[in-house]
């Protein structure tokens, strides 16, 4: 199978996440990157295509140039990776949906509700695919851990507890990664709940497939002067009565990446760190854990699948990412050798983008009313 064409918007010398994606792409060999506008600037969009090795006339100065010429070429991109701020989110994947090029997007969805709104009916009327980047429902275990509830193992679901701790916004900081995340022109109205919570509000839905129907959460702003929350503590309700708690906090000194989930049923339980993400534990009630791992003794379809090498070879962030770039790259020839796509495939699609949304407004709501319960607008 030849590579899918891609392209990028965003992403250029200093940006963190685009040379994610592009480690991302690149691992299975299924896409290569031949085009971008990958800054704000020409100028800088010119020098990042150069240190990319991309020919000078397929790096443009702007999105909807690329997208204009892109789509008319022979050899023109078949999808586009957009790794801008959240504010620049919406307009790209327009330009880009409406000339049937595939889209790949960071999360989350987009800055406001209005925006996500809009790009849902965009992606309707479009029939490329939209996908969305929450990379940790692609760790080989959390498709062990979602397979294994389905399968009933930890039979009714009761509590589900969620947190993403870092510490890298602990104090006031001037650089450009953090300087738009605290912006809410750029990142939207959510702060840390907006960054990260959405991860492991999405994670906690993917994995468990139950539903938040209301809210109550505490906001905070700790760092004076700072405009978006970058603690929160969010109670939840889900659809069937199970109950969860959410913490998402990037102003917690000791905290890397400190995503973690625990599940519990009437049968047993869940717990895994994505710190460690190559262990998951299980508990069924009244015998010892027992740990299960990456490719290992009684991993399930699910997890074998996402896996690339042995059980006991650590695999971790990029391999997760790249296991969303795979299941695109599926989806994306399926569609275009217009063979059947195999069920098993899976991704963050519009969906999950609009349910990550909901959960900031609902957040931002139930904190400016003194945390009370808020039911999500789903």
């Amino acid at each position: 199978m030849r590579p899918i064409r891609l392209g990028m918007v965003g992403g250029g010398n200093d940006a963190f996440i685009g040379g994610v994606h592009r480690i991302a792409s690149r691992i299975d060999g299924r896409f290569q990157l031949v085009a971008g506008a990958l800054s704000s600037t020409p100028e800088k969009s010119q020098a990042s295509g150069a240190a990319l090795g991309l020919a000078p006339d397929r790096v443009y100065d702007d999105f909807k140039s690329m997208a204009i010429r892109e789509a008319r070429l022979k050899d023109g991109i078949e999808a586009v990776a957009i790794v801008t701020p959240n504010h620049m989110h919406f307009a790209p994947t327009r330009e880009f949906l409406k000339r049937g090029i595939h889209v790949i997007c960071d999360k989350p969805l987009t800055s406001t509700m209005a925006d996500a709104k809009k790009m849902a009916k965009v992606v309707e009327d479009s029939d490329a695919l939209f996908v969305l980047t929450h990379n940790y429902t692609g760790y080989p275990l959390m498709r062990q851990a979602k397979a294994m509830i389905e399968n009933g193992d930890l039979g009714e679901l009761r509590v589900v507890q969620a947190e993403y701790a870092q510490s890298w916004l602990t104090n006031k900081e001037e650089f450009k990664q953090a300087e738009w995340r605290v912006d809410p022109a750029r990142s939207g109205a959510g702060g840390s709940t907006g960054d990260i919570g959405t991860h492991a509000f999405n994670l906690t839905e993917f994995v468990t497939g139950l539903s938040v129907e209301s809210l109550a959460a505490d906001l905070s702003s700790f760092v004076p002067g700072r405009e978006l929350d970058d603690n929160a503590h969010v109670m939840m309700r889900f659809r069937g009565g199970a109950k969860g708690m959410l913490w998402c906090s990037q102003v917690a000194p000791g905290n890397e990446n400190g995503l973690t989930l625990r599940i519990y049923g009437d049968k047993g339980g869940l717990e895994w760190g994505q710190m460690n993400p190559n262990q998951l534990w299980f508990t069924r009630h009244g015998e010892p854990k027992q740990l299960l791992t990456t490719n290992g003794a009684g991993a399930l379809d699910a997890n074998i699948r996402m896996s690339r090498i042995p059980a006991g070879h650590p695999e971790g962030y990029l391999e997760g990412f790249a296991n969303i770039y795979s299941e695109a790259a599926d989806a994306i020839e399926a569609q275009r050798d217009g063979t059947p796509l195999d069920p098993a495939v899976t991704y963050p699609g519009i969906k999950e983008g609009i349910a990550g949304m909901q959960f900031v407004d609902a957040c931002v709501r139930s904190s400016k009313r003194d945390s009370a319960w808020v039911k999500l607008d789903r």
